[in-house]
């Protein structure tokens, strides 16, 4: 279907109706923190004395104010319904997101505008019309650019592209140089900016579809130990903020958010909340969002692996090993990777993911997964399994191909095909169980026994 024909089809009333209910809710909630600040005394201010050095540009009112033009047509391009929906939604809950935290903790814009003149004059006057020094972090201009940034970019290609990339730094750079923001509000506003498109995703379900409480006591092991790790980095950021590091040490509050939402994935969500698509890629939210954790995470896979950086053949095709960089699949028809917290680089039509969550034993419904995708590309060549270290998940799926497949009569000679090709293999009680339900109860297991909650 040529893009002409689509855009007959657009959902234009109902984009119609979406922009009839954002504008006065957002010009009423906007409006109605900026007037509760604004009785109040003590509305304090969080600057660092380096901005002072920050330029005031009058021009770029215009950028600053072109982002209003750019929320309305937002919802205008959207191609169907669904797509339309997730843009209302994600504006929708950028509002709820930043007008919340206005109103938990009002911060006030502290340095003195210069006079202004002209065209530019003008559209400052306008602006301060409802706009007070207020209604500063997380600034909404930088949770709308990075929710309008992604719905235009979907759609832009070559120099188009690149032409929206220049205009929205440019919005960005003139929440300061219009002397509308600190830079607190910037990362601050990236950050919420971020949760709404990983809260209303495409191509892939929303991470809290299939929320659940976690029936495996190791997950909530785990979703504890990262919950305590983010909140002591949330305590170093507070703490440390007001001493020798100094502001340095507010970016502390990333991977404490980064690693509160590892903490969600391993007590509710599960896999999904990584938001690994079928393209082996994490979604561009989750990547920003947990960047702190993935650095984290792929740094200790190469750290574990350094001394057996190789996959290794087990049998008949398939191989085992850690995931693989980019350029570093070459001899594989296909791949099949288990890892649901690091993207597959250099993915290939055919490969399959099924994504498991580290430290935790697959449930029986996932190892019959990735036991099928593995034999459904074994005939085409030689297939990699892999996990982050291609020790523990990558070892439980092939393990599971080999009982399926009949290649091993039981878990005991499956773990030992795997150990004679990698010995540093890591298999406890909890994966031998998961196997063992293969082998004991096929059919129930293959019905559903056990979910990705479990």
């Amino acid at each position: 279907m040529t893009d002409a024909v689509a855009a007959t089809r657009r959902p234009w009333g109902r984009a119609a109706l979406w922009l009839l209910v954002l504008g006065p809710l957002f010009f009423a909630t906007y409006g109605y923190a900026n007037a509760l600040a604004a009785a109040r005394a003590d509305v304090p201010s969080l600057a660092f004395g380096w901005e002072r050095a920050i330029p005031f540009w009058a021009w770029t009112i215009v950028p600053y104010w072109s982002i209003d033009l750019f929320y309305g047509i937002s919802l205008f391009v959207c191609r169907d319904r669904r797509e339309l929906d997730t843009q209302g939604l994600r504006l929708l809950t950028a509002q709820a997101v930043a007008v919340g935290c206005f109103l938990l903790w009002p911060l006030r814009y502290s340095f003195v505008r210069p006079h202004t003149d002209g065209v530019f004059g003008w559209l400052f006057d306008v602006l301060l019309g409802f706009d007070k020094p207020y209604n500063q972090a997380p600034s909404l201009h930088i949770v709308l650019l990075i929710v309008l940034w992604v719905r235009f970019a979907h759609h832009l290609r070559g120099g188009w592209r690149w032409l929206l990339h220049g205009w929205f730094a440019l919005i960005g750079v003139s929440v300061l140089t219009t002397f509308q923001h600190h830079f607190v509000d910037i990362p601050t506003g990236l950050l919420a900016g971020w949760l709404c498109v990983w809260l209303w995703p495409e191509r892939i379900r929303a991470p809290w579809r299939e929320a659940a409480p976690a029936r495996d006591p190791k997950r909530w092991t785990l979703a504890a130990l990262y919950a305590a790790a983010a909140a002591l980095c949330a305590w170093a950021a507070g703490t440390l903020s007001a001493g020798a590091l100094g502001g340095w040490a507010l970016w502390l509050w990333w991977p404490a958010a980064s690693l509160a939402v590892v903490a969600l994935n391993y007590a509710l969500l599960g896999p999904l909340g990584f938001q690994k698509r079928d393209d082996g890629r994490l979604s561009v939210a989750a990547r920003w969002l947990l960047a702190p954790y993935l650095l984290g995470a792929w740094i200790n896979s190469r750290l574990w692996t350094r001394r057996a950086p190789q996959p290794v053949p087990v049998i008949d095709g398939v191989w085992l090993g850690r995931i693989p960089g980019r350029g570093q699949r070459a001899r594989f028809a296909a791949v099949v990777d288990v890892c649901a917290e690091l993207s597959l680089m250099d993915a290939r039509e055919g490969d399959a993911v099924r994504p498991m969550l580290d430290l935790v034993a697959p449930t029986p419904v996932q190892l019959i997964a990735a036991a099928d995708a593995i034999a459904a590309r074994q005939a085409r060549g030689e297939v990699l399994v892999c996990c982050a270290l291609g020790y523990s998940r990558s070892a439980a799926a092939v393990a599971a191909w080999l009982l399926r497949s009949g290649r091993a009569a039981g878990v005991d000679e499956a773990v030992a095909i795997l150990r004679r090709a990698r010995p540093a293999i890591v298999l406890r009680a909890p994966h031998l169980r998961a196997l063992q339900a293969l082998v004991a109860a096929p059919a129930l297991a293959a019905a559903g026994l056990g979910t990705q909650n479990a």
